[in-house]
C-alpha cells in the first residue's frame, strides 16, 4: 500500500472547497449520541475546519486538536477555538486523559491497518464515550482510479499500484468488525458535488490536488508534474464531462460510523 503518512499539506489549497468538505463533518456530528463529561478530540484536525462545529455542538467541553502536519496545525491555531493543539502521529497518539469523544473527519483513510487502529482508538475512550469517524470511499471512482492509472502509465519506474488496495472498507464491514466494542451506527452517503468552472484545470482536479493527488504529485519533479497534470486533466474531461457553464457534477462517496462504548 502507498505510504500516505508523511505527506506535506497545503492548508490554502485544502481550504478551497471548505464547504464541500465541511458538510460530511456536520452530518457525522449530528449522529453522535449522548456522551459523558470529558474532552472532545478532533483527531486529524487539519486546519481546524470542524473546530467551530464541535465547539457549538459540545459547549463547555475542552476541545483538543491532534494532527501530524505542522502546517495544518499553524492554521488550526488561527481559529482560536481549540483549548490545545498537539502534533502527533495518529497511529501512536494517546491522550493524557481518556476523552468522551474522538471525532475524526476525513483523516483516518490516510492510515493503514484499520483492523488494529479502530479498536485501539475505542480503547482510549472513557466509559460510555464514542468514536465518530468519516472517511472518503473513492478508491474505485474515476477521480482516484485515474490518478493511479495515469501515474503508472507515464512513470512506471516511479509508480507501481499493482498491490494497492482500498484504504476504506464498506460501512457494513466496520459495523461488523466493531460491534463487539459497543453500539455501532454505520452508513454511507454519496454526495453529488457541483464543482465550479476553472479556467486552468478540470474542476475535479482542483478538488483532488490538495488531498488524493498528494501521493503522486509529491514524488514528481516540476516537468514530470506538468506532464502528469495534462494527462490527468484529459482523462477527467472524459470521465466527468463539463456542464454548459463549465462546471461538473462530481459524485463523491463517504463512509461513516459511530461507536458508543
Amino acid at each position: 500500500m502507498t505510504d500516505r503518512s508523511n505527506l506535506t499539506w497545503n492548508p490554502e489549497t485544502y481550504t478551497r472547497f471548505r464547504g464541500l468538505r465541511l458538510r460530511p463533518a456536520m452530518d457525522l456530528v449530528a449522529q453522535v449520541p449522548e456522551i459523558p463529561e470529558g474532552d472532545i478530540v478532533d483527531l486529524g484536525c487539519g486546519n481546524g475546519a470542524v473546530a467551530a462545529v464541535l465547539a457549538a455542538q459540545f459547549p463547555g467541553r475542552r476541545l483538543i486538536g491532534v494532527d501530524k502536519s505542522p502546517e495544518m496545525l499553524r492554521e488550526a491555531a488561527q481559529t482560536a477555538i481549540y483549548d490545545r493543539l498537539m502534533q502527533a502521529d495518529v497511529r501512536h497518539w494517546s491522550p493524557e486523559e481518556a476523552p468522551a469523544l474522538i471525532f475524526s473527519n476525513a483523516a483516518l483513510h490516510w492510515i493503514d491497518d484499520h483492523n488494529h487502529l479502530m479498536p485501539r482508538l475505542i480503547g482510549l475512550l472513557r466509559a460510555k464515550g464514542a468514536l465518530a469517524v468519516q472517511m472518503p470511499r473513492q478508491f474505485d471512482a474515476p477521480s482516484h482510479r485515474l490518478l493511479r492509472d495515469v501515474a503508472a502509465h507515464l512513470f512506471p519506474d516511479i509508480f507501481d499500484f499493482s498491490q494497492e488496495v482500498a484504504p476504506v472498507s464498506a460501512a457494513f464491514e466496520y459495523a461488523a468488525r466493531l460491534s463487539r466494542f459497543g453500539e455501532v451506527t454505520a452508513w454511507e452517503t454519496e454526495y453529488v458535488q457541483a464543482m465550479p468552472a476553472d479556467p486552468v484545470a478540470h474542476p475535479v482536479r482542483r478538488f483532488t490536488e490538495s488531498t488524493a493527488m498528494l501521493p503522486v504529485s509529491s514524488r514528481l519533479d516540476p516537468d514530470q508534474l506538468a506532464l502528469f497534470l495534462q494527462a490527468y486533466d484529459a482523462a477527467l474531461y472524459a470521465a466527468y464531462p463539463l456542464l454548459p457553464d463549465g462546471g461538473v457534477l462530481f459524485p463523491f462517496k463517504r463512509c461513516f460510523f459511530v461507536v458508543k462504548t
